[in-house]
């Protein structure tokens, strides 16, 4: 490895091409007059089987374009060490997830401004998630037309038809708009493809802005550090082809690493809990106690049927014969099997009569898998996961080593309070009364996992702590809040990150494509927004004025 030292130069420094880093390079480009690095450890999206929905199976566990994370063995998953995709490419896991379209609860929203987070309110954030949509339906005051996100319906399957009328006949309401008026009830998802292929942000987003004089995108480039001068940051140190390089920023550093890789970033840069960086001997820059904590995620447990009728996709790739017409049905019309999303149609709904809005979501999904990394199963099946929306349990960050190639140390501390042990035995309940209508039982030859001997609550929990697993959605690592003593906190309220001068918090996952139900006060875009050195403009962009955009989240069965 040599040490020859490249230098660039922009305004804007942005780290990482994922769901938020393609939108803010493509919209901070717009300014012909500014100057825009985006720098992405991964590679182009080449890949063929990003495009085709149905891929998401194959990049699932693909290190070409995943940093196939672990967690750490964890207590509320039985010790064990839980598989994490993360995008690793131009889109990030926009590139690589199940194409949900979900927002999120307004109620949500409301909340956060109530904590004090000023501008994210849902009447605050609507105009920008309208604004960044194509819905294909059309436009209407909760959608809208002409923006660079593409969302479609998805193709009617005979298993998810069933399980929409068996949830109504439960008395569940129908929903065909779950980013509209409500999000309670059962429907079909929309998503995040166009004509048949996946719209991830950097096809959405960077795609159409790679043409702008101004933008200038870096593949194969890990960042190792936020280079600070004094109290400010002026750039950052990356590494691409051997060689160690600099970009500098006139105006900001924005990190768009994610809910992994922004506060590993910052903490390599000496930015975090001073004890821990101690630890590894990185010089310190700012005690900033929060990042890497309260990270939260979405635990999930399946429900595994064999299928009566050769209606799933596992029936489809068991026949030669059908997967050639299903490639050329895709190939010509761009429909069938391979358009297919992770799950087409699911049921929000409420736990506790109590509760003012769902609190579990119930998907269902055509096909089954034991992992998804391991190809589906070899028999007529299909698969309904149950997760709570807002999990309270709060897990960590931290670094295992000061070498930026090391992967951080994940600590998801899953089903660690009572509630999230209640909810995900009640959501595998619920999912149990769905199957039992006659409409899904014309489909259901016997569930296989856990199986009819599971039937006790303390029997469910554990089924789920063993064989239960992420559905993509971590966040809050660098969480925003009102804090007047600056513990805890990323980011202040109104953008303005606690600690370096000027750093202001923007990043990803899910404000917009998919932001998902629950969170506390915090901004699910992990990241912060370095400030300018003095004397140079500020060049101020809110996390309100940027299009929100989503990560999903989410890779294989995720959102």
């Amino acid at each position: 490895m040599t040490t020859q030292t490249d230098t660039v130069e922009a305004d804007f420094v942005v780290v990482g091409a994922g769901s938020a880093g393609c939108a803010v390079a493509a919209r901070l480009s717009e300014d012909p007059a500014t100057r825009v690095v985006l720098l992405e450890a991964g590679g182009e999206d080449k890949n063929r089987w990003i495009h085709i929905p149905l891929g998401f199976g194959k990049t699932f566990a693909d290190p070409s374009v995943n940093w196939c994370y672990e967690t750490e063995p964890d207590p509320g998953a039985a010790e064990r060490r839980v598989f994490w995709p993360r995008g690793k490419v131009l889109g990030g896991s926009s590139s690589i997830n199940g194409m949900v379209y979900i927002r999120g609860q307004a109620e949500d929203f409301d909340h956060w401004r109530q904590l004090g987070n000023t501008g994210w309110s849902f009447e605050d954030v609507l105009p920008y998630f309208r604004r960044s949509e194509h819905q294909m339906r059309g436009a209407d005051s909760f959608h809208g037309t002409g923006g660079p996100l593409c969302v479609s319906d998805v193709a009617q399957h005979p298993i998810c038809e069933a399980f929409i009328k068996s949830a109504i006949e439960l008395g569940f309401p129908r929903n065909d708009d779950f980013n509209g008026a409500a999000q309670d009830g059962v429907g079909y998802h929309q998503t995040t493809t166009r004509n048949g292929r996946r719209c991830s942000t950097a096809v959405g987003y960077l795609r159409p802005a790679m043409q702008r004089a101004n933008l200038r995108v870096v593949t194969e480039a890990l960042t190792e550090k936020i280079l600070i001068e004094g109290r400010r940051a002026i750039g950052v140190s990356f590494r691409r082809d051997g060689r160690l390089c600099t970009a500098l920023a006139a105006r900001e550093v924005v990190l768009c690493g994610g809910a992994v890789n922004s506060p590993q970033l910052l903490m390599l840069s000496g930015i975090g809990p001073q004890p821990h960086l101690a630890e590894f001997g990185i010089p310190f820059v700012h005690h900033l106690p929060g990042v890497g904590q309260s990270l939260q995620d979405h635990y999930s447990a399946p429900i595994k049927l064999r299928c009566k009728l050769p209606v799933t996709v596992n029936d489809v790739m068991l026949s030669n014969t059908r997967k050639l017409k299903a490639g050329l049905e895709y190939y010509m019309f761009r429909r069938g099997p391979l358009s297919m999303i992770s799950s087409p149609a699911a049921l929000f709904a409420r736990t506790r009569p109590e509760l003012a809005s769902p609190d579990v979501k119930i998907s269902i999904s055509p096909f089954s898998a034991e992992r998804p990394q391991d190809g589906l199963h070899r028999f007529s099946g299909f698969t309904s996961i149950a997760y709570q929306l807002r999990p309270e349990s709060r897990g960590e960050i931290k670094l295992k080593s000061p070498d930026p190639f090391d992967a951080p140390a994940v600590h998801p501390n899953y089903l660690a309070t009572e509630t999230d042990r209640r909810t995900i035995v009640a959501g595998l309940k619920l999912i149990r009364q769905i199957l039992a209508h006659p409409h899904l039982q014309s489909f259901v030859e016997a569930e296989f996992q856990p199986g009819p001997a599971v039937a006790s609550d303390e029997e469910l929990l554990d089924y789920a702590r063993r064989r239960g697993g992420t559905v993509y959605h971590p966040t809050s690592t660098c969480k925003m809040g009102s804090d007047p003593a600056g513990r805890g906190r990323c980011r202040a309220a109104g953008a303005r990150d606690r600690g370096a001068a000027r750093r202001r918090r923007l990043d990803h996952a899910d404000r917009g494509v998919r932001q998902y139900q629950r969170r506390d006060d915090h901004d699910r875009r992990e990241g912060c927004r370095h400030g300018a050195p003095a004397g140079r403009p500020d060049g101020r962009i809110t996390a309100r004025r940027s299009d929100p955009q989503g990560d999903r989240s989410d890779c294989g069965r995720a959102e």
